[in-house]
């Protein structure tokens, strides 16, 4: 066995049976080894921005890594966007980098770059294989490195692909979480028996076990405390029967009134809220100033067993978690579409064990209020603020979980980033409804300039934020790349549509035109 071919079967032998790839000369021999391993899945991408997306919403779902094949480190660099949102959300991913022959490197070809200097931006573990006997112990630690948390990127030379290597390595066992100590747990009661108004912040991996939201709420229920998520989460478990977890509001004013009073505030798997950026006259931190941060479960330590400790040590084990109750469906407008009319009919229709990949931005805020008493679902977000994740994080899903129907909510601005996610819908024919939220601008920038003080924006400002000239026509560009596409203009027309793509497999795009005038 080549190199290569140690790698992608330690690789399987490891868990690992899935790769999102977009290659290239380097990584040819990888290919072939891919090609010559039925057990490992090849899916194609037609941008390394749509390969690191696909990879995350995958692990998000599967609970385990899925492998990219990059090309070389400009292929790294196109990733980076969305490896930054992977690494926000804390995703097991392994990359495999492909790099020149070792003999290679000192004549500067073309594309000869720093890959180990980009690959530290978003990677808790960088690796480059020193020849073809190394790589599937190297693969093997990779794997290790990414399920412990975090993205590991394994670079490696061509030669080292193409030499005779040795057999592949066995897997190495990760360490499990650490749970958090006694002390930690009993500090924690203290605070939530000492009359204080608290807030219990709780992040991670507990947002996606229902019997850990479940403790929350006893213990939420029990002392008193707020109950929150923060702003962005990896995957949320919601939907009827589960307990409904607000979210920490985005806008810093919205946020501010909602922690005001809080005098201290327990996190788990959370770090102390902030703004995500500096305004003028405005803080930074979102508690209010002197509140006590309590940090019971540090990252990549088990949420969901201090949970379930703490409820012990409170002893709330009785009392009933306040689960969502299924509403009956609502009468949809006829009129112009709106976003509470999108909320509304997907509250009424979303699949039971659907899953949600949320880029919705300024205009999927009912659309989470709305869905909150709709069937269970998982909902997943853009967690690093770098737009562009909604579609291809649905690819991952939809590999992942092929039995579930996936739904997106898709900024028009933002899905243009990644738009080449609907030539992979199509080619796997994938279980994806992709819902374009056509306002036809960057509506955000236009919330920002007035948060940072610009009141009185002029033409060539607005121009910057506006996506109407040429206007997008979404239906035709998601059929182009082989996805059958449509447009609603009203609410009666997107619940007909919706109705209709949620009947049938396959992949399917409706642009919700919320520009239109009836």
């Amino acid at each position: 066995m080549n190199g290569a071919e140690t790698l992608v079967q330690t690789l399987v032998d490891s868990g690992v049976d899935v790769c999102f790839a977009n290659p290239g000369t380097s990584e040819m021999h990888f290919v072939g080894a891919l090609d010559s391993n039925p057990a490992i899945r090849c899916v194609l991408c037609l941008f390394e921005g749509v390969v690191s997306a696909a990879a995350d919403g995958y692990a998000r779902m599967a609970g385990r890594p899925a492998a990219t094949l990059l090309h070389l480190g400009p292929g790294l660099a196109n990733a980076g966007a969305n490896l930054h949102n992977a690494m926000r959300a804390d995703t097991p991913m392994v990359n495999i980098v492909g790099d020149h022959a070792t003999y290679h490197l000192h004549l500067d070809a073309p594309l000869t770059s720093d890959i180990e200097g980009l690959a530290r931006t978003w990677s808790s573990w960088v690796h480059t294989a020193r020849n073809a006997r190394a790589v599937a112990g190297d693969a093997a630690e990779a794997v290790r490195r990414a399920r412990e948390g975090g993205i590991a990127t394994l670079i490696l030379p061509a030669d080292t692909a193409w030499t005779t290597g040795q057999e592949p390595a066995k897997a190495a066992v990760p360490s499990p979480l650490p749970v958090p100590p006694d002390a930690r747990i009993k500090a924690a009661a203290r605070l939530l028996r000492n009359g204080k108004r608290t807030l219990l912040l709780v992040g991670g991996k507990a947002l996606a076990d229902t019997g850990a939201l479940d403790n929350a709420d006893r213990i939420a229920q029990a002392s008193g405390a707020d109950l929150l998520a923060p702003t962005s989460n990896a995957r949320v478990e919601r939907g009827a029967g589960r307990v409904n977890i607000a979210r920490l509001p985005y806008p810093v004013d919205d946020a501010l009134a909602r922690t005001a009073g809080i005098e201290q505030c327990i996190c788990l798997d959370a770090q102390p809220p902030v703004a995500f950026f500096a305004y003028p006259g405005k803080p930074g931190s979102l508690l209010p100033v002197g509140c006590e941060v309590f940090a019971l479960a540090h990252r990549r330590e088990d949420a969901a067993a201090a949970l379930a400790a703490l409820a012990a040590e409170l002893g709330v084990e009785g009392i009933a978690p306040r689960h969502a109750v299924r509403n009956a469906p609502q009468a949809i407008s006829s009129g112009a579409l709106t976003p509470e009319a999108i909320g509304q009919v997907l509250a009424n229709r979303l699949p039971e064990n659907a899953i949600v990949c949320d880029e919705a931005i300024t205009t999927g805020g009912p659309a989470v209020r709305a869905t909150g008493t709709a069937a269970p679902h998982s909902w997943l977000q853009l967690t690093g603020g770098a737009i562009g994740i909604g579609l291809p994080l649905a690819i991952g899903a939809a590999v992942a979980c092929p039995d579930r129907k996936v739904v997106v909510l898709q900024a028009d601005g933002s899905g243009m980033y990644t738009n080449q996610a609907l030539w992979t819908h199509a080619r796997e024919q994938l279980d994806i409804v992709s819902i374009v939220l056509s306002n036809r601008s960057y509506a955000i920038l236009r919330h920002e300039l007035r948060n940072v003080g610009v009141l009185n924006p002029g033409p060539k400002a607005l121009d910057m934020t506006s996506l109407a000239n040429p206007a997008i026509d979404w239906p035709l560009l998601a059929r182009g790349m082989g996805v059958p596409g449509e447009r609603a203009g009203t609410g009666a027309e997107f619940d007909a549509l919706l109705a209709e793509a949620f009947s049938r497999p396959g992949p399917s795009l409706i642009e919700a035109d919320l520009t239109a005038t009836v």
